[in-house]
């Protein structure tokens, strides 16, 4: 337990670095000093920078599917609730450190096939909501209503104030509903 602890806070080191210093300062010695421990305690977990930034990707993608699985699993929706839950997960219960989401970032910067891994879940996700029993274009304009919202933030672009983006997430659902 102690090593996959230890790969987490590496992982966590990590998307600081790059949320707060940029993607050209992830460095395998600016991560270790984040996560306070040796260049070779670092080079252990991860052997390079391109796995380094294979794990945060690989990460970010393993938790977000046990998050949206588990939300499919308690929905008593008979339809929509792949959609439903893809946006309860993407406004209500995303990654707790959102650093982590710099991974992703990372992962265009060093090497666009690391993004593989989401590539992957963002395609079984969209086969789930075209099948999930509502119309399958509005499933995936809110689908990408959330992301664009997700992305927005993630870039710094804008962040819409907590009461309008409640008030979309409230709509989203309705139209989910409707």
């Amino acid at each position: 337990m102690a090593r996959a602890t230890r790969k987490i806070e590496i992982l966590h080191a990590a998307s600081k670095v790059v949320s707060e210093r940029g993607i050209f300062n992830l460095t395998l010695e600016a991560v270790a000093i984040e996560a306070g421990v040796s260049k070779g305690g670092l080079l252990y977990h991860f052997p390079s920078k391109e796995a380094l930034v294979k794990g945060m990707v690989e990460h970010l993608a393993g938790n977000y599917r046990e998050k949206i699985s588990a939300s499919v699993e308690e929905s008593t929706q008979e339809h929509g609730k792949w959609i439903s839950a893809y946006a309860d997960v993407t406004f209500n219960n995303t990654y707790p450190n959102k650093e982590m989401h710099a991974g992703l970032l990372a992962a265009k910067a060093v090497n666009s096939d690391l993004l593989d891994p989401i590539r992957d879940l963002y395609n079984e996700w969209q086969a789930a909501i075209e099948d999930d029993g509502i119309d399958p274009v509005k499933a995936t304009i809110i689908r990408l209503a959330a992301d664009g919202i997700w992305l927005s933030e993630l870039f710094d672009i804008h962040h819409l104030d907590e009461h309008k983006k409640k008030e979309i997430y409230i709509k989203m659902k309705k139209w989910i509903n409707e």
